[in-house]
């Protein structure tokens, strides 16, 4: 069925979304990560990206918070670049896990590949996998460079999460060696943690998300500044990576009652793709057990639903 919504219905969505669920006081701080437990609990944005670059946006948007897993997204963006889909799937995987995302006993049960690059295991593999093997400041300087392509600005480290990470990343550790057990780190192993934590650590806003997510909807073209940032050919895989294990072992949860396909980060962020329609993002810091963050599920999940839009409607829509 063709559709057309206002830029004016989005923004009263937004809007409302905010308005709804600004106060609200469920989940916690990731507290295992001592920078993200002193982050101000109250910090709440949303923002809109649509595909003629204008942005939509509520709150505190232009707050750096710690991008945390959603930077699994990008990263698998760049293997995707440098190696094509066919070495991604046979390499990683695409595959969802059904466990938490630090999972290791996922890593036992499936040890012929980490399943997808959207979990830690198959991110900490994807890092390994970065152009130019073997050369860290060439390998980080590509990944800061390809999220700054994604989301049309660069973004900064927070060096105080990411010294709070790496004194505290015992999991990850476990799980690089058990991969490098596997024969499925193709990089020295701590070169390859290190990377991913660093990753992890960036600062980004919730706008900058939201770009990113509009970038993936447009088929690899940067909304803000029209440049190409990657084949439209592998849109629809990044879209599916998301939608498989975007939320981990809530990820059908998440899409049976929002309809759009999103990444989450314990730092609270939470970025979404509506194919051919717009990016979305959302940042608070409280997050639920399953490490999302509430307010962000909340509100994208108002705003869907009010405009009527899901990735499974078969709606043919036009924004104007």
């Amino acid at each position: 069925m063709k559709k057309t919504i206002s830029v004016s219905q989005i923004k009263q969505a937004v809007n409302e979304a905010y308005d709804l669920y600004k106060n609200n006081q469920d989940g916690k701080n990731a507290d295992y990560i001592p920078y993200l437990a002193n982050i101000d609990k109250n910090l709440f944005g949303i923002s809109v990206c649509l595909l003629d670059g204008q942005i939509i946006e509520v709150g505190d948007t232009q707050y750096k918070f710690g991008i945390e897993s959603v930077s699994k997204v990008h990263t698998a963006i760049l293997v995707l670049r440098q190696y094509g889909a066919e070495k991604l799937l046979s390499m990683i995987g695409a595959d969802a896990t059904g466990l938490p995302f630090n999972s290791i006993i996922a890593i036992l049960l499936e040890n012929d590949h980490p399943s997808t690059p959207l979990v830690n295991a198959g991110a900490i593999t994807a890092c390994s996998m970065v152009q130019p093997v073997g050369n860290p400041k060439e390998k980080w300087a590509a990944i800061v460079k390809n999220i700054t392509e994604l989301s049309g600005s660069a973004p900064e480290l927070i060096d105080e999460l990411y010294r709070s990470e790496s004194a505290t990343n015992f999991n990850n550790r476990s799980i690089t060696w058990l991969l490098k057990n596997y024969n499925r780190i193709y990089d020295d192993p701590d070169l390859s943690l290190d990377l991913y934590t660093r990753q992890c650590s960036l600062g980004i806003t919730a706008e900058q998300l939201s770009v990113c997510g509009a970038t993936i909807a447009n088929k690899g073209v940067n909304p803000k500044n029209g440049a190409r940032v990657f084949d439209a050919s592998l849109s629809p895989q990044i879209t599916s990576l998301i939608a498989t294990v975007g939320f981990y072992e809530h990820t059908g949860d998440w899409l049976f009652t929002s309809g759009i396909p999103a990444k989450t980060g314990v730092g609270g962020g939470v970025m979404g793709v509506l194919p051919g329609i717009m990016g979305i993002a959302a940042f608070a810091p409280p997050i639920d057990a399953a490490g999302n963050s509430v307010k962000a599920q909340l509100a994208i999940k108002h705003i869907m639903n009010k405009l009527d839009l899901s990735v499974f409607s078969g709606d043919q829509v036009n924004v104007q």
